[in-house]
């Protein structure tokens, strides 16, 4: 199983290799030895998309290479990507033995014997799945459409040799008896995504997310919860909560408020230390839940806030809302709440109709905001998308000299931002070890993958292990990454 693009996407492989390995599959951690590579594709934008055809291609090489002492005879297109072209894919991309959309996870293992056997599988012709669901999200409960990482329990299959149901394997994945969580874990770091909801109901005019993610569906509390307890089993120490747009979650479940009654259950869960919510609507992030996140015990101050831009006027143009003065208002809110909170933010530059005025008006408010991590991305048209089809098109050239301007203005800012935290107590999630001792992790303020990590000095007396709560004090920096000296504490 190999997995591309965000968080949300390394969920849905989770529940898929969970629901094959009830179906009778093993899961191995050398392609050379599967009969079948499952390519979790991404399709946000066209980079990834690049990733997941050249992943492809080399898996396909590597089926290829079978008679050389391989044994691959078989690789599979899921995820974004596949959903998003499906067809249209499988066409232009023959390497690849099937391409399988999101209704096939439901039925995956089966999926898969055929495809190992011989049968050819017809890609689906792609739909918007925001057509498969009620208008109504309260209507949307009630719906069989499958959604990928909602999965809530499937019966134990008959253990497989070296699977999560093997007696010599218990641990590394679900229970060996009774129903399990549709999940297995394919990475056993302290840190685990844990996924809110899926979908979105908000037409940004560049996004073509929700056309292929389809609407936005809740998941239950108790299966949250549930899921919470399985992983902290399963040694997470951190749940990352991920979806589409976290500001939503309950709206569907007839509770606006459910994040904000939902985080001190999940804080209290047996073995988490930390839970933190990504990716919040500015438009939608309400005072209630900045103060649920800025003051819960056991949730991080972290504020993952989806800006895009500043300009009102190209706001308005993406379809979404806000202008510098009700952000900076929301950030203020954000730093009365938590004082030292963590935030990021992504823009996107250079888009249809942006002037020099607007630009600057974007650098200005990030330079007020003070932000920990600004994500910076170039627009580009995506297919299916209102912005496609706009007037006031920036030549390539125009928009990659803007996000390189802007992209060194946020590493500066950045920067100045991490100088800020020296002297500042955190507390580091071990990660990994290095031989000279030392060790690295994120503190309170990174998210995974994204905001940097702090590496620790070698501690005085013993060592730093895979999982443990060290309290430090930061003393020095490199870019958006801390060095800190660890102070004694430990958990």
């Amino acid at each position: 199983m190999v997995t591309l693009g965000c968080a949300r996407n390394e969920v849905d492989s989770e529940e898929l290799a969970g629901r094959l390995e009830a179906g009778g599959f093993r899961l191995v951690e050398d392609p050379a030895a599967a009969d079948t590579v499952v390519v979790n594709t991404c399709g946000f934008v066209e980079a990834a998309k690049k990733d997941s055809v050249d992943t492809l291609l080399q898996a396909a090489d590597l089926k290829a290479s079978a008679g050389t002492g391989g044994r691959a005879q078989a690789v599979v297109a899921v995820g974004c990507l596949a959903e998003r072209y499906g067809k249209d894919l499988a066409e232009s991309l023959p390497e690849a033995d099937a391409v399988l959309g999101f209704d096939d996870y439901p039925d995956i293992a089966a999926r898969l014997r055929s495809i190992v056997a011989g049968e050819v599988h017809h890609p689906h012709t792609p739909q918007d799945r925001r057509l498969l669901l009620p208008i109504s999200p309260v209507d949307r409960a009630a719906s069989t459409t499958p959604v990928p990482g909602h999965g809530d329990q499937v019966p134990p299959a008959a253990p497989v040799a070296g699977s999560a149901a093997d007696p010599a394997t218990v641990g590394a994945g679900g229970p060996a008896t009774g129903p399990r969580a549709v999940r297995r874990r394919l990475d056993s770091g302290p840190m685990a995504a844990l996924k809110l909801a899926s979908g979105c109901d908000r037409r940004c005019s560049f996004c073509a997310i929700p056309a292929f993610r389809g609407s936005f569906v809740s998941r239950r509390p108790s299966d949250v919860l549930a899921e919470a307890r399985w992983l902290a089993e399963q040694g997470a120490r951190e749940l990352f909560l991920v979806s589409e747009n976290s500001t939503s979650y309950g709206k569907d479940l007839g509770d606006l408020r459910l994040l904000e009654t939902l985080l001190p259950e999940l804080a209290a869960v047996d073995g988490v230390e930390r839970v933190r919510v990504s990716y919040l609507q500015p438009a939608e992030t309400r005072p209630g839940l900045v103060q649920a996140i800025g003051d819960t015990p056991g949730v991080v101050p972290y504020f993952d806030l989806s800006f895009q831009h500043a300009s009102a006027t190209v706001l308005r143009r993406m379809r979404r809302f806000g202008d510098p003065e009700s952000f900076l208002g929301l950030l203020e809110q954000v730093r009365a709440a938590a004082p030292l909170a963590g935030v990021r933010s992504n823009v996107i530059v250079g888009f249809p109709g942006e002037t020099e005025d607007d630009l600057q008006t974007l650098c200005d408010f990030l330079v007020a905001a003070r932000m920990d991590v600004t994500g910076v991305f170039g627009y580009s048209d995506e297919d299916g998308t209102e912005a496609a089809s706009y007037d006031g098109k920036l030549d390539d050239d125009e928009v990659r000299a803007r996000a390189e301007h802007v992209t060194a203005l946020v590493e500066e800012l950045n920067a100045q931002r991490a100088e800020e935290r020296i002297g500042e107590h955190v507390e580091v999630l071990v990660e990994s070890l290095g031989e000279d001792g030392t060790a690295e992790g994120r503190a309170a303020h990174q998210g995974p993958e994204v905001d940097g990590t702090t590496t620790l000095e070698a501690p005085r007396e013993g060592a730093h292990a895979v999982g443990r709560l060290v309290a430090a004090t930061v003393v020095s920096t490199d870019g958006v990454d801390l060095l800190a000296e660890p102070t004694g504490g430990v958990r």
